[in-house]
């Protein structure tokens, strides 16, 4: 709110008027939380990049290379609930620029080693870099945004988009260098974390996020459902959307890579629209509207015939799935005023990586009914939530 002398009143405390300068600052704070958001999960998304060079170079077993990723998805997922009561309980702004140095150095050497042992420790500490810097990260930037779901949804999309830009850096080096050209991905970490342990707040300045209520479990583990149920659409749908291209729409693999390509892009945009439709109809009809739009996008997906049709269902199933992603993240935090930081482990974390976890168990539905049966099952989950989003409430203010 702007006040008849230009300041505005900061939507975190609202005791606290704010002049134009600090404004700016909180701005310019959360978008540096947002790119450093998108150089975190830039290595979530680098493991699934380099895992098909490992099988070539080092001609490891599919079950070793799902063994690959198993390790980076329980260092990041296993431990960000942990993590999450410790930065409530201590002070550890810090932890988010080490986290996602480790990230990135773990992420980079496993290029370099030669034992698939020290390969699968590596890429466990990049997940577990990934899982310090969530909680910390969400954290931080629920303090810059205060109240604002759009500001949120900002830094939110940061992880999109270095989700989306992982397979774009990572295909041309590997392919260039094998996959000794992890390394090449260890300096935006360095960089990233130095500029995160730079313009930490001073310790007067760093303030909590103000107490709205009591903390509310019972509507936070529903929503936790909620981000359960939308992360495995979500990664099931980028792990088969280009064996539905290339199997059941009979495209070629540039086409399919396009596919996915359109999704994430689609996530990016549903992550930004997200936070604005939050703003003016509130965060539980947000999260519901996101399960209502999601079915028939999906459906539409799954049955539009031809090669390039369903590019454009593509985008759009990913805006709807990817709707209420930054709004469960602020949700979750309203919920949980005291515990911002286990709110947004839990959320960042646990529950999105629950997702990467059962998307094996999409993989059996694949043997037996091709791509295009996970796809139909895919189509129905989005009704789970809805579902789920019906027992929601606004958080108390």
């Amino acid at each position: 709110m702007v006040t008849e002398t230009g300041s505005r009143v900061d939507p975190a405390n609202p005791g606290t008027v704010l002049t134009p300068d600090e404004h700016s600052s909180a701005w310019r704070r959360m978008r540096l939380w947002s790119a450093a958001h998108a150089v975190d999960d830039l290595y979530q998304g680098l493991v699934p990049a380099c895992v098909p060079y490992f099988v070539l170079d080092r001609h490891y077993s599919y079950v070793a290379a799902g063994g690959l990723t198993l390790a980076a998805t329980l260092g990041s997922s296993i431990p960000q609930p942990f993590i999450g009561v410790a930065v409530d309980r201590y002070r550890l702004d810090w932890l988010a620029g080490a986290g996602v140095t480790l990230a990135g150095i773990g992420l980079g050497l496993s290029g370099l080693v030669h034992t698939y042992v020290a390969v699968w420790l590596l890429l466990c500490a990049s997940g577990f870099g990934v899982a310090m810097f969530h909680p910390a990260a969400g954290k931080s930037a629920r303090v810059a945004a205060g109240e604002s779901a759009t500001a949120m949804s900002i830094f939110a999309a940061g992880g999109s988009v270095g989700f989306f830009l992982a397979p774009v850096l990572a295909t041309p080096a590997l392919i260039a260098m094998g996959v000794g050209a992890t390394a090449l991905f260890i300096p935006p970490a360095v960089l990233m974390g130095f500029l995160l342990y730079r313009n930490r707040l001073p310790r007067p300045a760093a303030r909590r996020v103000s107490d709205h209520g009591p903390d509310r479990w019972v509507p936070f583990l529903v929503l936790t459902c909620i981000e359960t149920v939308r992360s495995v659409a979500f990664f099931g749908a980028i792990t088969f959307i280009e064996l539905f291209w290339i199997r059941h729409l009979g495209a070629g693999r540039s086409l399919a890579g396009a596919a996915l390509a359109a999704f994430l892009v689609g996530g990016v945009l549903g992550t930004l629209l997200g936070g604005r439709i939050a703003d003016r109809v509130g965060m539980v009809r947000t999260v519901q509207l996101g399960a209502v739009v999601a079915v028939p996008a999906l459906v539409g997906l799954r049955f539009t015939p031809g090669e390039y049709p369903p590019l454009l269902l593509a985008v759009l199933a990913g805006i709807a799935l990817n709707i209420p992603f930054a709004v469960l993240v602020k949700l979750g935090q309203d919920y949980l005023p005291a515990r911002p930081g286990t709110a947004a482990g839990v959320t960042l974390g646990l529950a999105v990586s629950i997702g990467g976890l059962i998307a094996p168990v999409l993989g059996v539905a694949a043997e037996a009914w091709g791509p295009q049966g996970v796809f139909t099952i895919i189509c129905l989950i989005p009704l789970v939530a809805l579902v789920l989003g019906l027992f929601l409430t606004e958080p108390q203010k």
